[in-house]
């Protein structure tokens, strides 16, 4: 049916910002306080054929707004900015290039890369200064008015306590692609996500909640185009608001949002990693596509006296402006639509300082942060922040406020040194088992608010650290120059893949020992996707661009008898920290306190069962370490002992002189998984080389504790 369409628009309403269908017709507004006029294109149902181009009436606190009656869920448009093209004063005004909507909720098709997506001429001799009259709306994607309307009836979400969660980070397309008992219209999007087979195998492993990498509509770069390559993490935004396509089943949102309630109803909380501090429009000399052309100089942080160009504190090209309170309203409508349109249950920032630096720096104490905390919505969802970038003081590890957790690298880097045998790092170590005090034990944070890992989707995968001394980046087309050269790896003997059975058994060794340091230590466990049964990169460390066989999970892996063993083996760590609080102490107290007489929260110990002494504490060669943690459990106290050897060879540790029976639950260093507690009369335990062993115990009823 042919659309009849209005001559004109009516003034419409400031509020809310985007298209908004109300059953009657369709509510146009959009931010811009440097635009002489704002245009909407309507276009025919498959975004081809612009039928109709209507001026946005009135402007109420530089919001252009117009009403369009008759329309509805479904149409098609786009928007185009008139204004002064002045690079130099940071104005970007080019009404020739089709605008995605920042707070389009839905696309219709692919970019193209053209010349004609450049706001200048490309190639001219005045660079940027040159102004581009070619149209680009055949090349870029398309707004839809969408219907977000959708019931989630009564179910609550899961809501499962810091302390108690244990994050998976994943890609949606990568955790599904080669899965072959998928039907294969199922594999890589969000039908895929969600399938039962997937769902089971997180309860195996005790996962609490998914981290998704970003599923926001992104960009592929030119240059990766060209190399015939994709940016595979997604972390290129092109919209704040819309669902990435190829992610969902049938084009849908309600694709994805069905997915999360399966895994929310499965008892898995999904947890959002989101780009909110650049966008894929790069720097001077990249597309206008959005933000650029609608105010470039309100979107954007410009260098000062010299708006021409873009300040990059996030090494993508230019810097979202949070300090305007329009576009910090745009990153936080975007977030209370993800957490109630899609039901989020937390977010994970990118980029984290970023969002927090002010004109005087980083403070934890900005807009962005007190924008959050103070939301009904959004403060109570979990809130995890990445505490780094390359600005000024861009490492701020610990300085985030109270509410928010981090991801501690520091953390990773360490266990990583630790178990490769490197010298002098007992202390550290002790402050990294008990949840980083040092850095995380101020305004009343708790342990959770460490998340700890030894990878992550950015570098070595856990067995690659194990595997290689060195990043094999070749695949990205740079000349293996891009990604972290400091991956604090060991391959133990051979670069790669290798069939010899002690190189095998060394890696295999250590690689138990680090997980299990990661579920043993108080804070936030969070484990890559494929480390539970092995899964490799090739020793890529920076596989942003591989939307192939290096980043996608290789399932057959997980199939083997090496891999059913590892997985089987994190399960169990899941299990054991679920079952002794101890291992997950849920705040920072004294460690001295004594639960009992002679039963300290935290004791330290060495191989030969006394007391760290501090000469030993100083001792540099020092690569033995046992901790003991005692917790409240109902009427019991739980107690269990960390033995940690990162040594060549064996050693017997002894055990500290006690009446407390402690079992063996756990041994690295025996590629079998124990299921139960070995339960003997012993004075020392033998701890492999490379190898962690877990003794637990309690006291039970007032008598014994007395």
């Amino acid at each position: 049916m042919r659309m009849i369409l209005a001559d004109k628009l009516d003034p419409g309403l400031p509020y809310p910002l985007g298209a908004t269908s109300d059953g009657l017709g369709v509510n146009f507004a959009v931010f811009s306080a440097n635009a002489s006029k704002i245009e909407v294109c309507i276009f025919d149902a498959q975004g081809r054929k612009e039928i109709k181009r209507y001026s946005l009436p009135e402007c109420t606190d530089e919001i252009w707004h117009g009403y369009l009656p008759d329309a509805g869920p479904g149409l098609v448009y786009g928007l185009r900015a008139y204004g002064p093209y002045d690079p130099k004063n940071g104005h970007r005004f080019n009404p020739q290039k089709l605008l995605v909507d920042p707070y389009a909720r839905k696309l219709e098709g692919k970019l193209r890369w053209s010349d004609a997506l450049f706001g200048y001429r490309v190639r001219h001799s005045k660079s940027d200064l040159s102004l581009d009259k070619r149209d680009s709306a055949p090349f870029v994607p398309k707004c839809v008015v969408s219907n977000d309307n959708v019931n989630w009836g009564e179910r609550a979400r899961p809501c499962t306590p810091w302390a108690e969660t244990v994050i998976y980070e994943a890609h949606l397309r990568g955790v599904s692609q080669q899965r072959e008992r998928l039907r294969p219209e199922w594999r890589g999007n969000a039908d895929g996500l969600a399938h039962p087979h997937f769902i089971d195998h997180l309860h195996a492993l005790g996962v609490t909640a998914i981290e998704l990498l970003p599923v926001h509509a992104f960009l592929n770069d030119h240059f990766l185009v060209e190399r015939g390559l994709k940016n595979y993490w997604g972390y290129n935004t092109l919209a704040f608001f819309a669902p990435e396509l190829s992610y969902l089943t049938n084009g849908h949102g309600n694709d994805l949002r069905m997915a999360i309630r399966r895994l929310q109803d499965a008892g898995i909380e999904v947890i959002l990693d989101v780009v909110y501090n650049h966008t894929c429009e790069g720097n001077e000399l990249g597309p206008t596509l959005s933000w650029r052309g609608l105010d470039n100089a309100s979107y954007y942080r410009l260098v000062s006296g010299d708006e021409r160009y873009y300040i990059n504190d996030t090494g993508c090209g230019n810097t979202v402006n949070l300090s305007h309170p329009r576009v910090l309203q745009m990153v936080m409508d975007s977030l209370r639509y993800w957490a109630q349109s899609y039901r989020i249950d937390g977010f994970r920032f990118d980029l984290g300082v970023t969002l927090g630096r002010e004109g005087t720096g980083f403070d934890p104490g900005s807009g962005f942060f007190d924008a959050i905390l103070q939301d009904p919505i959004l403060s109570r969802l979990k809130l995890i922040s990445e505490p780094w970038d390359i600005g000024p003081d861009g490492y701020q590890l610990g300085q985030h406020p109270p509410g928010f957790a981090e991801l501690n690298d520091h953390y990773r880097d360490g266990i990583r040194r630790f178990w490769k045998g490197e010298a002098g790092l007992r202390g550290e170590l002790a402050d990294w088992l008990i949840g980083s005090p040092a850095i995380f034990d101020h305004r009343h944070r708790r342990p959770w608010a460490s998340v700890n890992y030894i990878a992550s989707h950015d570098g070595f995968t856990a067995a690659d650290v194990v595997s290689y001394d060195d990043k094999h980046n070749e695949a990205n087309g740079d000349e293996n120059n891009d990604g972290h050269g400091e991956n604090h790896s060991h391959n133990w003997g051979h670069e790669g893949p290798t069939d010899d059975p002690d190189i095998l058994r060394v890696r295999g060794v250590v690689l138990r020992s680090m997980l299990a340091s990661v579920f043993f230590s108080n804070g936030t466990p969070m484990l890559l996707a494929g480390d539970e049964f092995g899964n490799s990169q090739n020793g890529n460390n920076n596989a942003y661009c591989q939307d192939n066989e290096i980043s996608w999970l290789d399932w057959s892996q997980a199939d083997s008898a090496e891999g059913r063993r590892l997985t089987a083996f994190v399960s169990r760590l899941s299990a054991l920290r679920r079952r002794h609080p101890s291992l997950r102490l849920a705040r920072f107290e004294d460690g001295n306190h004594e639960l009992t007489p002679g039963l300290p929260r935290i004791c330290w110990y060495d191989m030969d069962g006394n007391v760290m002494s501090q000469a030993a504490w100083d001792y540099p060669e020092g690569r033995v370490l046992g901790l003991q943690r005692a917790a409240q459990q109902s009427d019991d106290i739980d107690i269990t002992l960390v033995l940690l050897n990162a040594g060549e060879e064996p050693i017997d540790f002894a055990l500290p002189s006690s009446d407390i029976h402690m079992s063996v639950e756990l041994d690295t260093s025996v590629e079998a998984v124990q299921t139960e507690s070995i339960r003997q009369p012993t004075l020392k335990v033998r701890v492999g080389a490379h190898g962690l062993v877990l003794l637990a115990g309690k006291l039970e009823g007032p008598d014994e504790a007395a």
